[in-house]
């Protein structure tokens, strides 16, 4: 028979355990010190498929960017009997918008050897980011801070791997790795790194560590006036944001230091001011890192500890290349693998060519579309100067997408930052 004493302890005990069950996070299933979530690397941006509540797995981007758990489509939950307890107004990024999304308070998300309890999701009742048609694959959704906030987890780009540690795991840093101070804020990750410009004083900067971003360095004029543009620069397509496309221009620093790691001619993003500068502004950050960066390391992001932890990856050293073609290529978010061009920049080899904005694309060098992936595609663009690319393009003259003519047009690459 247990005494009074064993008594209290056995059931502070299962208090404990039953508290500790009903805290939101991410959770190994099994008791291990480390497990291994493969995933899918499109331009060095992680995709996970995740069931949610025992439905069938769906895309989602791993994005440090973003706090809340994003589903992009209301009619996906719907389908998936998501319950919500309340509708909100979003703004859109030009401030005039009205993007309104409903909150589902507790979810299951099921990532194989690793489960997201008691899960928020932010569902947008419009699927406005629109990724697919800048990434190449479907992504339904985004998972932010809850992924990391308990557990350290080192990835992999190269292998195109994550390993998901238990919190007592990796006190020490791993040998070669560089460790780095990181303040983790409003559920965002912080890292400080020196920037020498083309123009102007060299910038200690204060950078989000950006998983879910696509650019390399990105710089927000309107926080310093230190940051000055490059004298060689282009306007240009940067990105999706809730408000639809962003623009802005993109240049070169001359190097990046982030620790003991240092990346020379990096090119740089300088986005058009938003309605959520002022947001921005409130952070004291000067920009972020992105995948274009991020994807040439191995990263350990140990926001338990408040640390960063990096060491160079297969392509650190590669040189960052921008599209000497002129043309943005985004696919068709359909079933079939479609493609078109979404901007092409005046006065580039594109442009001179005569290729025109909406554009279908049915063959690159004379392979067609369907056998494209959209990120070789982009590869492709940047690959050499004097490189020849042949276009078979489908040029519609209604909406009916009845009346059309095709084309064959040849470019040659010229680098042009």
């Amino acid at each position: 028979m247990l005494n009074k004493t064993a008594l209290v302890i056995l059931l502070l005990i299962i208090n404990l355990t039953w508290a500790l069950a009903q805290v939101p996070g991410f959770f190994m299933k099994e008791d291990k010190r480390r497990v291994t979530i493969p995933f899918l690397a499109s331009n060095s941006l992680i995709i996970l498929p995740v069931s949610i509540n025992g439905n069938y797995p769906i895309n989602f981007l791993v994005d440090t960017g973003v706090r809340s758990n994003i589903l992009f489509s209301k009619n996906l939950g719907d389908a998936m009997g998501l319950e919500y307890s309340r509708r909100i107004n979003l703004l859109g990024a030009d401030g005039s918008e009205e993007l309104m999304a409903s909150i589902s308070p507790i979810n299951h998300l099921d990532l194989g050897p690793v489960e997201g309890r008691l899960q928020s999701l932010l569902v947008l009742e419009e699927d406005f980011l629109e990724l697919e048609s800048v990434i190449g694959v479907p992504i339904y959704g985004i998972i932010g801070y809850e992924f990391f906030k308990f557990n350290p987890v080192k990835i992999n780009y190269d292998e195109g791997k994550m390993d998901f540690y238990s919190p007592e795991a990796i006190k020490w840093a791993p040998p070669f790795y560089k460790k780095l101070p990181m303040t983790v804020e409003n559920g965002k990750p912080y890292i400080l790194a020196k920037i020498k410009q083309k123009e102007g004083a060299s910038l200690n900067s204060k950078l989000l560590i950006d998983t879910g971003a696509n650019h390399g360095l990105l710089l927000n004029r309107e926080t310093s006036t230190d940051i000055k543009l490059p004298p060689l620069f282009l306007e240009t397509e940067l990105g999706q944001s809730l408000g639809g496309v962003l623009y802005g221009l993109i240049g070169r620093v001359d190097a990046l230091k982030i620790g003991g790691l240092k990346l020379q001619q990096v090119l740089t993003s300088y986005p058009e001011e938003t309605a959520f500068s002022h947001i921005i502004l409130e952070t004291g950050r000067l920009g972020s890192l992105g995948s274009e960066i991020l994807g040439r390391t191995r990263m350990i992001l140990d926001y338990p500890r408040g640390r960063a932890l990096m060491k160079r990856g297969e392509g650190f050293y590669a040189p960052f290349q921008f599209d000497m073609s002129g043309v943005v290529i985004k696919k068709i978010p359909t079933d079939e693998t479609r493609f078109y061009i979404g901007m092409v920049r005046p006065g580039s080899p594109a442009y001179k060519a005569g290729i025109k904005q909406f554009d279908e694309i049915l063959k690159v060098n004379k392979i067609p579309a369907e056998l494209w992936d959209l990120s070789d595609m982009i590869k492709l663009l940047k690959s050499e100067e004097g490189k020849e690319i042949q276009f078979e393009l489908r040029r519609y003259f209604d909406e009916t997408l009845t009346t059309y003519e095709d084309l064959k047009i040849m470019i040659e690459l010229k680098r042009q930052i």
